[in-house]
This record gives structure tokens, sequence and C-alpha cells, in this order.
């Protein structure tokens, strides 16, 4: 028992260091070297759990997804209205690539995933169907017109949202990503919010942000 557990320990070592490494250089610039280096453990222990470098990034990227996944779970299971919730998730994974790690390396490394040697496109995809139970909650309550293609704007904001974030990177080093993001959302909302509705909903994404930020004044 006390040596698996020192086995899962090693494991998730190696994740944090790798996670340091990707995100500072880069996928194709990290070798398994640096990234045992960076972990504190021997060329051995890595390739003991990870065979290879792309054996490694893939569990980064599977940590992160699962992390970032269950902030969309958790409003499906919290009943949150449609649109706020689609709103809210977005915050949320900005929180994420700001504050964690592994998020944030999980990230960069999807959007580097050309370089491996089979695709890495389940956490899009998952995102997407996210979007679209988001935005059918959001038809359902009467905030968003029935014609929307909800595939095509799920797509759409999966698309919106990693273009908004890797600029705001680049940029700042996301340090502007919730501002960014409400002016993501200051133009994306008339095109969905029904007319009956826009005054209730125009500012829907600013309130958000400004309730998130008062939550974590308070922890």
């Amino acid at each position: 028992m006390q040596q698996q557990a020192r086995a899962i320990e090693t494991r998730a070592a190696i994740i944090r260091g790798a996670a340091a490494a990707f995100e500072q250089r880069g996928y194709g610039s990290t070798s398994l070297a640096q990234v045992s280096a960076a972990a504190g453990v021997t060329k051995g222990a890595l390739y003991f759990h990870f065979d290879s470098k792309e054996a490694l990034a893939v569990a980064i990227i599977d940590a992160q997804h699962e992390q970032s996944a269950g902030a969309g779970q958790l409003l499906l299971e919290k009943d949150v209205p449609g649109l706020r919730a689609l709103i809210s998730m977005s915050y949320e994974l900005a929180r994420q690539l700001r504050d964690d790690l592994i998020v944030s390396a999980g990230v960069r490394l999807t959007i580097e995933a050309a370089n491996f040697s089979t695709p890495v496109s389940a956490p899009y995809l998952d995102w997407m169907v996210t979007c679209e139970e988001f935005l059918r909650r959001a038809i359902t309550a009467g905030d968003v017109a029935p014609t929307l293609d909800v595939p095509a704007a799920a797509a759409f904001f999966t698309a919106a949202f990693t273009g908004v974030q890797l600029v705001s990177d680049v940029l700042n080093g996301r340090s502007d990503i919730d501002q960014r993001l409400t002016e993501m959302w200051a133009l994306l909302l008339p095109g969905l919010v029904v007319s009956e509705r826009w005054d209730e909903l125009k500012n829907l994404a600013a309130d958000v942000q400004r309730e998130r930020a008062a939550a974590a004044a308070l922890d």
C-alpha cells in the first residue's frame, strides 16, 4: 500500500513538473531530461510511468480536461439558467487558466497537438457538447431564439474562447482575460438574446464578472 501511494505521488510530481516545463518552453522545445529535472525524479522513474513525451503530454491534457469539464458539469447539475451558465463557464475556465498550471499547460498542449501522432480533439468536442446543452436550456427558458443553429453556435463559442484566451496570454499573461471575455460577450449577446429579454440580459456578462470578483474577494 505504501509503495502504491509512493508511485501515485511520483506520477503526480512528474505531471506537475512536466506541466511547468511544457508551459514554459512548449511541447517541441521540451526534452524528457528537462521534465525529469523539473519534477525532481530520475529518468528511470519518469519512463516507468510514461513511455514517451507524447504520453506524458496526453496525461496532462487529460488531467486538465477532467478539471475543466468538472466546472461545466457542476453548472449543469446546479441547473443554472443556460445563458448564465454558458457565460459563467467561460469565466471559470479563465480563472483556471490564470491560476492553475496544469490547466494552463494542458490547454497549451491541446493547441500544440498537431505535433502528436494521434490528434487530440476530445476536449474541444466535449466543450461543444456542454455549450450545446447550455444553449438548449437558454432556448427553453425563452432567452435565446429557437431558430439558433445550436451546434454551430457551440463550435463558434469554443473557438472564440480559445482565441480570446490565447491573445490575452500572449499580450498580457492572461492578466486581462476577464475583461477580454466581457468584451467578447458584449459583442456576441446581441446575436443570441431575443428582443423581449434584451433589457434584462444585455449586461449579463458584466454582472457575472462582478459577482465572481465579489465572491473571490470574500474567499
